[in-house]
């Protein structure tokens, strides 16, 4: 269930965060690990101003990739969810596309499920079937193997979360109410769908409580003392097309947005066609979603 946010803009953001020369052996580090996670994609838009005078910073937006990739199988972003940050109102959008989700694939000439986009061409093409989904420029992405999912909660010494109801998944049992969880209890907590009344919708929220807290363990300058282990994690199973400087420009401008975080949910019905189920979403709520965006964004 890695389908994480800025995790990289904010954990790797602390390598400005402490003392002496532990702070340029971190900032050092972190430079070599974004470079490894570094990989570019094509936009026509030019990215938005991160750095300089308040007044100057622009709003931005953010898709995660959580994808479940093994040797021989290209994988599916079975996670996609949607972050924009205004840093002037110092607020967070965040919302799921469902991955049933039906839409035209950029690039394939073609309706299919959302989550197909990257299975036909990479994180290019899901992002440009996103964008043209929501008809909304998005400026960056942070694409997570899921394999790695349990290391990075483990990493930043797990999560807090509010379960709305009790429920079994595999072999742990979680109650009713807020309780913390470690890496193998939060992948499974994330995971788990069938026995949720609202499905994939329910799923989605669970991933965002997850998202949510793993924000602010990160954010914590106590995270600092399991930077080295972050580091290595991140290093190789995230990939985004942020640089090392913007990165750092995002945790230093941005990361006061995590305290008022708005969450939504895109509406679709259930449709069979040829034999496949899809999520449709009709016109009205596309509209809706595409001016709440515009809020954000503006």
């Amino acid at each position: 269930m890695i389908k994480f946010l800025k995790i990289a803009a904010i954990v790797l953001g602390l390598a400005v965060v402490g003392v002496g020369g532990y702070v340029y052996y971190l900032y050092d580090s972190a430079k070599d690990a974004v470079t490894e996670m570094h990989e570019k994609v094509e936009t026509d838009k030019p990215k938005p101003i991160v750095t300089g005078n308040e007044e100057d910073l622009k709003p931005i937006s953010i898709v995660l990739l959580g994808v479940d990739e093994r040797e021989g199988d290209s994988g599916r972003s079975d996670t996609m969810i949607i972050v924009t940050v205004d840093p002037k109102d110092d607020k967070m959008l965040m919302f799921s596309i469902p991955r049933d989700t039906r839409t035209e694939i950029v690039g394939k000439g073609m309706d299919d499920k959302i989550n197909h986009a990257y299975a036909f061409g990479g994180t290019q093409m899901a992002m440009d079937t996103v964008e043209n989904f929501l008809d909304t420029p998005i400026d960056y992405y942070v694409k997570v193997n899921m394999e790695s999912f349990r290391d990075i909660v483990n990493a930043v010494g797990g999560v807090e979360v509010n379960n709305p109801f009790a429920f079994k998944e595999g072999e742990y049992t979680f109650p009713e109410g807020p309780q913390e969880l470690n890496g193998d209890q939060a992948l499974a907590y994330a995971r788990m769908r069938y026995q949720d009344p609202k499905g994939d919708l329910g799923r989605n929220d669970r991933q965002r409580q997850v998202i949510t807290s793993i924000i602010d363990k990160g954010a914590r300058v106590s995270s600092i003392t399991k930077f080295d282990n972050i580091l290595d994690i991140l290093s190789e199973n995230v990939k985004t097309n942020m640089t090392f400087q913007e990165m750092k420009d995002i945790q230093k401008n941005y990361k006061s947005a995590r305290h008022n975080i708005k969450s939504t949910e895109i509406k679709s019905s259930g449709k069979m066609i040829g034999g496949t189920y899809y999520g449709i979403v009709d016109e009205t709520e596309k509209e809706r979603i595409h001016n709440l965006l515009n809020e954000y964004l503006k």
